[in-house]
């Protein structure tokens, strides 16, 4: 069982937190990543949407990607059937916990600040989260650092894709590294279409299973790892070459 951090902090900011973890909890920590899109809640839900279920039982998620932090949103503790996610109340664990079953929540106390010696207005992660983070691991849920929440948590959609003729609308979720476009249009939806091609502007992008299916440099669309739809190139990168960013994203197919 572990610690999960996910953040959009970069360098620097993760590590402190990590060390303020280790003070209070000798329990592993494992960076899931710090390189979600600075304040893209929408990327960060789908990264830890899609990571999850890959930890032992029992791992405590940080998720950090906080636009709002230092105002008046609420720094939550989700204790689900496997897991524990602690967050901003922005929707980042939502998918996440409704999918896994929530059991309750805690908001967390400013109190809980103690341990890093400062609230301060702009790392949360450090002065809230990570702290409440290695309290539940250690099973000190005391009322001193943790309230029953009861009230209504934001709510965040992943998969809303619409479907209008022969056009669907979904959104670009999130680039890797690679530069592969990857959407929340998922298999089920790809294979009712039964496309051959994806066609975005004049683009046409064939459909297929792998990315040997095309000569290099050339664009293709497949279904990836996260079991949903993505546009790439073949040793190549889709979202420079093409100009394409994370938003809302409209394709027709054939």
């Amino acid at each position: 069982m572990v610690i999960a951090l996910l953040t959009d902090f970069g360098d620097y900011y993760g590590g402190v937190m990590k060390g303020l973890i280790r003070k209070i909890s000798r329990t592993e920590v494992v960076d899931v990543t710090h390189s979600i899109t600075p304040q893209n809640v929408l990327e960060g839900a789908f990264l830890l949407y899609n990571s999850y279920r890959f930890f032992p039982e029992g791992s405590v998620f940080v998720g950090v990607v906080d636009p709002g932090v230092g105002g008046r949103r609420k720094a939550l503790a989700i204790e689900t059937e496997n897991y524990w996610f602690v967050c901003p109340d922005n929707g980042i664990a939502y998918p996440s916990a409704i999918e896994d079953g929530i059991v309750r929540i805690y908001e967390i106390k400013e109190e809980v600040s103690r341990f890093s010696g400062s609230l301060s207005s702009t790392f949360h992660g450090r002065d809230l989260f990570a702290p409440a983070s290695a309290l539940i691991k250690e099973g000190r849920l005391s009322a001193e650092y943790f309230l029953p929440y009861n009230d209504e948590i934001e709510k965040l959609e992943l998969f809303d894709v619409k479907i209008k003729g022969n056009e669907i609308c979904g959104k670009v979720v999130y680039i890797d590294r690679f530069g592969n476009v990857v959407t929340n249009i998922r298999e089920e939806i790809v294979s009712d279409l039964s496309p051959e091609k994806f066609i975005l502007g004049s683009l046409e992008t064939p459909f297929v299973r792998k990315y040997e299916d095309v000569d290099v440099g050339e664009p293709l669309c497949l279904i990836g790892s996260f079991n949903t739809l993505e546009l790439s190139v073949r040793n190549g990168n889709f979202a420079r070459k093409f100009n394409l960013m994370h938003g809302d994203l409209r394709l027709r197919w054939k």
